[in-house]
């Protein structure tokens, strides 16, 4: 039995270290499961992070791990990590021209990744692409049932792709940075272009992080009964431990269980190199480490805390700091505060299949075969 450590008489202020975990040994203090895990959904970027990350997630007892690495560095990461390392077509995130690096360019990209043996297509379409389109003169440039979007999904439908898409964002969020609903539209308005999508494009889909909507398990369920071809991963941990923990262990075991196969094990752990040193950062994704000291409890403590999730008993503090809880009440939260861990337990059949299983057949799907 995994049991969530007892709280800390005090927490420190490490954003990705609450708990002062010596992370190297709680890995190998965690029960053998005699299998691998399967991460479906990470980012893996910078040779330098990438081999910090690696010793890092196979003590944790990753296997093999899909990632949106950039397409130019495929090559390079392959040749290091072999088969324990796969991909996911993304695109050009530093083209100058938003309406080329994610329309007409990132088709081309789409092609070269499938050269590349890459077999499935992402598809970001968090509220924030709006923005994006609002930057080029058109909000609806980037819209998952528009004119590039639909390019893109025939295109990976004729190369024999499955998609993977980022739809909505927590609630927290459509709480306050997209409180404007005029022009963020209701978080529900999101789903909509992605129901006729999965009924226009048979392909197999995953749904990023729960299908963005931890926070309503019933409307999950709604969902993968209406769209057979549906899969959903569960990633981004902040996100995940703060809204899993609000439903009962009963809610969470018997929805993995009615939906066992159609979901995956993923942590959203992303690297770069910037992560590996201090200085002038390109993003807030970058800010969140400023050393190899501090790259490593950023990536081990997703794994951490996710093993814990789903293995673990009892609760305790999150490691891991969730600005989250500050950004909707400032008054009673700082940005270092965190929610409480709590350990679901999941039975071994339900863990094999979410941690291994489902991803394991999901590749072996006739459709894959037909490409």
């Amino acid at each position: 039995m995994l049991r969530l450590p007892n709280a800390p008489t005090s927490l420190h202020e490490h954003p990705n270290n609450r708990l002062g975990l010596d992370f190297a040994a709680e890995a190998r203090q965690l029960p053998q499961l005699g299998y691998g895990i399967v991460d479906m959904h990470a980012h893996i970027n910078g040779l330098e992070a990438s081999a910090v990350w690696w010793p890092i997630a196979k003590s944790f007892g990753i296997e093999r791990t899909l990632s949106m690495t950039r397409l130019e560095d495929v090559p390079e990461m392959r040749a290091r990590f072999g088969n324990a390392l796969e991909f996911i077509a993304v695109p050009d995130w530093h083209a100058p021209d938003r309406r080329v690096g994610h329309g007409t360019g990132y088709l081309q990209r789409i092609e070269r990744y499938r050269e590349e043996g890459v077999r499935i297509v992402k598809f970001w379409n968090a509220p924030r692409f709006i923005e994006f389109g609002l930057e080029s003169g058109d909000p609806a440039m980037l819209a998952l049932d528009g004119e590039l979007r639909l390019a893109q999904m025939r295109l990976a439908e004729q190369l024999g792709m499955a998609c993977m898409v980022h739809v909505a964002d927590p609630d927290t969020w459509f709480a306050t940075k997209y409180s404007d609903h005029t022009t963020w539209g209701r978080k529900l308005d999101h789903y909509t272009p992605l129901r006729k999508a999965l009924d226009r494009f048979t392909m197999p889909w995953i749904a990023a992080h729960l299908g963005g909507f931890p926070e309503d398990l019933a409307f999950l369920d709604r969902l993968l009964e209406s769209h057979p071809n549906l899969h959903l991963d569960t990633s981004a941990t902040k996100w995940m431990v703060r809204e899993l923990g609000k439903h009962t262990r009963d809610e969470v075991v018997g929805f993995v269980r009615k939906w066992q196969g159609r979901l995956f094990f993923g942590t959203d752990t992303v690297t770069t190199d910037e992560h590996l040193r201090d200085g002038d950062k390109s993003s807030e994704m970058a800010r969140k480490a400023a050393s190899r000291e501090g790259a490593h409890d950023l990536y081990a403590s997703r794994y951490w805390a996710l093993r814990m999730l789903w293995e673990g008993t009892g609760a305790c503090p999150s490691p891991i700091s969730d600005p989250d809880l500050s950004m909707v009440n400032p008054h009673a939260h700082s940005p270092l505060d965190g929610p409480d861990l709590r350990g679901n337990a999941l039975p071994p059949d339900l863990l094999r299949s979410l941690y291994r299983d489902a991803a394991t057949a999901f590749f072996a799907n006739s459709f894959f075969a037909r490409s």
